[in-house]
């Protein structure tokens, strides 16, 4: 759309005050940028509902402390691995060499990282240890590939760890002369010819319409955490009031336009239309993450990327002891190695027919996680547990009546179960797996615990969107379907194609957060935009 007269103005406007667009915010200011930033809510986005993990390497002062040794060409042979060449190796390069620098930045701006070590493999440490295997590092082909060491840096602070990590960068964004405007939903890009040189948004400006956007907001945002069904009653209400009450604003940027809006988890549509294999999975973000920034994007001229790539967590560890168990499909196939990663283990599952499968543990297995689930989880944790364990699950004296009460094949289970079995015995895994935790399954009743892709009561499968627009991995600049950048126009975060878009490992998209997020910032500061306007 064209511009007009203009409401405010910035060398820099971001929309989205989650952590990419927070982290660019700082740093654009901290390089002599006048920034204005928009958010639909009140900031946070998905950063602040996420575990607080910061995935880093190549040695930091938390690795040290915990005593162990880790390098750049350590980490970088991991994500190759794990990344699959979503970004160029030189990105990917550049990602991890800057890791310790992006960490320390974090602590400078009052995030609290230390180096207290998780005992056991885990989905997320209890409230004594904040440094973690946070993906798929003690487990091949990835150990084989670069020395394992844990880098999984958890924020600190109670429960999940987001709350606090995003706290110390609202705080940082507040004590520098930044113009946050929330409750301001942005709705266009401005542009003049072929340049985007505005946002165009509705903004609530009114108290009472304020005042309860926010407490309608605040509700739908906790309520999609626990219970999908009853946050979604509060999604028209909301809309309803920036339609009847929202005000129409226009803002110029100077120099550019960030978009770090989030992803797009919370739009069905649009993920049945991409990703139809998860469509029956947990949303984890706010309603924000409709797609709205991808599709700003798009309307400018952009190129969404990546975006049949999901995130869905299926974490049955902790307790530890249920990665003894078998995962298997409807046909009673084994799937994969059962200790990797919970978002690798949701990639397999989406794969499989009607993105099915189920957790096989005996008897002795059984027993010996509910042992273990008072010492080894945190409250939402020990539910999810205690609700598999006890409820959760079916049950059969033996094999082939659990595989019929479950609808598994019996004759495919019975093989897959025998193959296990013996090479319990002979101390091997095919795929891999610890032999630790290679032992038997014999002793019934025996299990079935759904880990399907679809939410349950207590035992939700949480996901986030990977893919967005495609963007210039030097900049972040948005780009084309030829190639050609987008003039005037940054994406960052989860609206953007980044290092964490084919896979993804706890840690590794906040990490791109900032590392995304300094890099537009970086981008706009540069000296010749200075010059350009003097």
């Amino acid at each position: 759309m064209p511009h007009r007269e203009w409401d405010a103005e910035a060398d820099v406007v971001i929309v989205g005050f989650g952590g990419a667009g927070a982290c660019a915010a700082v740093d654009a200011c901290d390089h002599g940028a006048d920034v204005l930033v928009l958010d639909r809510f009140h900031g946070g986005g998905a950063t602040a509902i996420s575990g607080g993990v910061v995935y880093a390497g190549g040695g930091t002062p938390h690795q040290r402390a915990a005593g162990f040794d880790d390098s750049t060409e350590s980490m970088l042979e991991y994500l190759r691995l794990e990344t699959d060449g979503v970004v160029s190796d030189e990105t990917l390069s550049r990602f991890c060499a800057q890791s310790l620098d992006n960490l320390r930045w974090l602590e400078q701006h009052g995030a609290v990282f230390e180096g207290s070590m998780a005992p056991r493999k885990t989905s997320y440490p209890t409230n004594e240890h904040y440094l973690y295997y946070s993906g798929n590092e003690l487990a091949p082909p990835f150990s084989d590939a670069a020395a394992p060491a844990p880098r999984g840096h958890r924020a600190k602070g109670k429960g999940v760890s987001g709350k606090p990590l995003f706290a110390a960068l609202r705080k940082a964004v507040a004590r520098r002369p930044i113009a946050v405007r929330t409750q301001t939903r942005a709705t266009g890009l401005v542009t003049d010819g072929d340049r985007v040189v505005g946002v165009e948004a509705t903004e609530l400006r009114k108290s009472f319409p304020r005042w309860l956007h926010r407490a309608l907001s605040a509700a739908n945002r906790k309520l999609n955490i626990y219970y999908r069904p009853l946050g979604r009653m509060l999604d028209g209400p909301i809309a309803n009031l920036e339609r009847g009450y929202g005000e129409v604003r226009r803002f110029r940027a100077r120099r550019g336009v960030v978009l770090a809006a989030g992803g797009f988890v919370f739009n069905r549509p649009l993920l049945a239309e991409h990703a139809p294999a998860y469509r029956r999975g947990s949303s984890l973000g706010t309603i924000g993450d409709d797609g709205s920034g991808i599709a700003l994007g798009e309307s400018a001229g952009g190129r969404a990327d990546r975006m049949h790539r999901v995130s869905a967590w299926r974490f049955f560890n902790p307790p530890l002891a249920m990665i003894d168990g078998v995962l298997v499909n409807n046909r009673g196939e084994r799937i994969c190695n059962e200790a990797y990663y919970g978002a690798r283990i949701g990639d397999h599952v989406a794969r499989q027919p009607d993105a099915e499968a189920y957790l096989i543990i005996d008897a002795r297995t059984r027993a010996e996680a509910l042992r273990q689930v008072p010492s080894q989880t945190l409250w939402f944790q020990r539910l999810q547990a205690e609700y598999v364990l006890r409820l959760g699950n079916v049950s059969g004296g033996d094999l082939p009546t659990l595989a019929r009460k479950r609808g598994i094949d019996p004759d495919g289970l019975a093989r897959t179960i025998a193959e296990y079995n013996a090479g319990a015995a002979a101390g091997r895994d095919r795929m891999g797996k610890d032999p630790a935790h290679v032992r038997a399954l014999s002793a019934g009743p025996f299990h079935a615990i759904d880990c399907s892709i679809r939410t349950q009561p207590a035992f939700p499968i949480p996901m986030i969107t990977l893919g967005g627009l495609a963007v210039d991995e030097a900049t972040g600049a948005v780009t084309r379907g030829d190639g050609s950048a987008v003039p005037g126009l940054y994406a960052a975060g989860r609206n953007a194609v980044g290092v964490c878009s084919e896979s993804y490992v706890s840690g590794l998209s906040i990490a791109d957060c900032v590392f995304s997020g300094r890099r537009v910032a970086a981008a706009l500061t540069e000296k010749r935009f200075q010059e350009e306007q003097a």
